[in-house]
């Protein structure tokens, strides 16, 4: 049963790269690659759970917090254009 279910990971993971390619805006594609990162904490917790190792969920907790922070961040830079706004105190050379 669980190979059945790291399979059907895999194919919606396969899905979710191939709207990520083609999407047709640049939400789309940003929201593809956020399920993408999410489905590969899903995918790492339940090969833990296959072989029995407990600390894959460590390594899965520290990819969602990566996987958040990066999608902020490429939100942040596609909406505003750059990183640190001015108003933030962000000094130019």
């Amino acid at each position: 049963m669980i190979f059945a279910v790291m399979a059907a990971l895999l194919v919606t993971m396969v899905l979710t790269l191939l709207r990520a390619f083609l999407g047709p805006g640049l939400y789309n594609r940003i929201l593809a690659i956020n399920t993408f990162g999410t489905k590969t904490v899903l995918f790492v917790a339940v090969a833990g759970f296959l072989f029995g190792r407990p600390e894959f969920l460590d390594i899965g907790i520290l990819y969602a917090l990566v996987n958040f922070v990066a999608t902020v961040a490429v939100l942040r830079l596609t909406h505003y254009r750059e990183l640190v706004s001015e108003a933030e105190g962000g000094e130019r050379g």
